[in-house]
């Protein structure tokens, strides 16, 4: 098994060159957005010599190669920067922020969990049945609704009408957090459970036409034995990469879903800061996305190696 997992190392030196391509990208793009961050700051009525003034204490007038290098040097000290919106080191609050969102797509994942094995089971059993074709049709509906709409429909519908669920917020305990996630949770799992069903679907399809399955059948094995036994652990090898490529794609769903439900994660401070020219705030986020789609494909990596023996990335990479 160790050897199996010797690839991990290579992995991660390999995260290295893609994390200083992403803080090359990320700052000069976030130095390409329209405005001032002095003047956004300090309010369309301050004067020039004032913005000029800021400018230049925060080092925005210096060339941009210069600001670039100053922030590697920051960085390589562990240090993203003093946010110009909170006055405070983007460090901390990418810290204070990271919680609520890892949460948040560790809820969702589970959401869509619960929504998509059931939903995958159903349909598999009788391909082209009813059953199978109602499934497929929820898969064609969750795929076409943005998220953003599908929130603020769980919204209206869960929150506004029902009143059984909040319009936002976090809570303060832990209970509080797991209730106030629910509808984020859910419309972030609507989402990407169309994807992870119709990978599921196929997977069972094939596996429900297997011989061990058949010869499991022939001792009596059926329902709910049968999919656990032998049907379910096979199909999710190859769903598993698509649940870990479709995470990195659910952090930017993530971002924008946390506005609509006013959570304090990455996704609001990292609106906050576009909003407002925070570029070191901006620049923290985004890196901190990026290594943890990096760190997503390594884990997904790993768990398809335990699920399935005959796979050995140690192996290939080395060779």
């Amino acid at each position: 098994m160790l050897h199996r997992l010797s690839f991990v190392p290579g992995r991660l030196l390999q995260s290295v060159p893609v994390a200083f391509g992403v803080t090359l990208l990320v700052f000069f793009l976030a130095h390409l957005l329209p405005g001032n961050a002095a003047l956004a700051l300090l309010g369309q009525r301050a004067t020039p010599e004032s913005v000029a003034a800021l400018t230049e204490q925060l080092g925005l007038n210096k060339p941009l190669w210069e600001q670039y290098l100053l922030f590697l040097k920051q960085l390589g000290q562990g240090n993203l920067g003093t946010s110009l919106t909170y006055q405070s080191p983007v460090t901390g609050l990418v810290l204070g922020a990271i919680p609520v969102t890892l949460t948040l797509l560790a809820y969702a994942l589970v959401l869509s969990l619960a929504i998509s094995i059931p939903l995958s089971a159903l349909a598999s059993f009788r391909p082209g049945g009813g059953r199978d074709l109602g499934v497929r049709a929820f898969t064609l509906l969750g795929q076409g609704m943005p998220q953003f709409w599908v929130g603020i429909m769980l919204i209206l519908l869960l929150a506004v009408g029902l009143r059984t669920f909040p319009v936002g917020g976090y809570g303060e305990t832990a209970g509080e957090h797991l209730y106030f996630l629910f509808l984020p949770s859910l419309t972030l799992a609507i989402a990407m459970s169309p994807t992870i069903i119709r990978s599921l679907r196929s997977s069972m399809i094939t596996v429900l036409e297997s011989d061990y399955v058949g010869t499991a059948k022939s001792k009596g094995a059926s329902g709910v034995s049968l999919l656990t036994g032998h049907v379910l652990r096979n199909a999710a090898i190859p769903t598993v990469s698509v649940i870990g490529v479709n995470l990195g794609y659910l952090v930017g769903g993530s971002l924008v879903i946390e506005r609509v439900f006013a959570l304090p994660g990455l996704g609001s401070l990292m609106i906050n800061s576009i909003f407002t020219r925070d570029f070191p705030t901006v620049q923290g986020v985004t890196l901190f996305v990026a290594l943890f789609v990096v760190v997503v494909g390594i884990l997904t990596d790993v768990i398809y190696t335990i699920l399935d023996p005959r796979v050995d990335l140690g192996r290939a990479s080395s060779a």
